[in-house]
């Protein structure tokens, strides 16, 4: 067991950081091996082995569903469950509330600290997708949404159902999906395209006048 309680955020904190750090860049497995000797020696200091094992277990299952969520699923769900986990597994496993909370701090800490590796090293592409950092650009063969609606902008049109702020627009005989500005309009109003933001299409009605 540890002498002081406070030694026990260190270790979680730089366990975490190196751990969540080698999913996040490609350190070849460095920041992997440094991660799980750090986590190994706090729950060793507060374990039995029986425990040690269960525990370890669960801090790892943690580590497993984030790689999931990188390579398989990419909304973020599995990875903030996994999160969630690996705080559970330290928390759980400290031998009083102190150092159980200086534990939770180390991995939240930890973990946010790992994104500072990524200004320094190269990406691991499986967090693509997620991160969004990848830009869909012409020049890359991508045609975005908000591309292919912008010729809509400043055309006029009418609405075929009435919009509390969501119906539909009727422009150049082609039926669109809209929102209004804020604006109580009824079927047959005359509007305008004010915006064009993704698939979402602004419109204003015009005035009667």
């Amino acid at each position: 067991m540890f002498t002081y309680d406070w030694i026990a955020l260190f270790i979680t904190f730089l366990g975490t950081m190196f751990l969540v750090g080698e999913l996040l860049v490609n350190m070849r497995g460095i920041f992997a091996i440094l991660g799980f000797g750090f986590i190994t020696v706090y729950f060793a200091g507060y374990l039995e082995t029986e425990m040690f094992i269960i525990m370890m277990f669960v801090y790892f299952l943690g580590i497993i569903l984030m790689i999931i969520d990188g390579k398989l699923v990419n909304d973020g769900t599995l990875a903030t469950i996994g999160a969630a986990t690996m705080v559970i597994a330290v928390g759980f496993s400290a031998p009083n509330w102190v150092a159980g909370l200086y534990s939770v701090i180390g991995v939240v800490l930890g973990g946010s600290a790992s994104l500072l590796f990524l200004r320094v090293f190269k990406q691991r592409k499986m967090w693509s997708k997620m991160a969004l950092n990848d830009q869909l650009s012409s020049e890359m063969g991508y045609n975005s949404m908000n591309e292919g609606y912008q010729f809509l902008l400043g055309k006029q049109g009418e609405a075929v159902t009435d919009m509390r702020p969501v119906g539909s627009v009727q422009i150049d005989d082609e039926e669109y999906s809209a929102v209004s500005n804020g604006q109580w309009i009824t079927h047959g109003d005359k509007v305008e395209v004010t915006k064009v933001d993704g698939t979402k299409i602004l419109v204003k009605k015009l005035s009667d006048h």
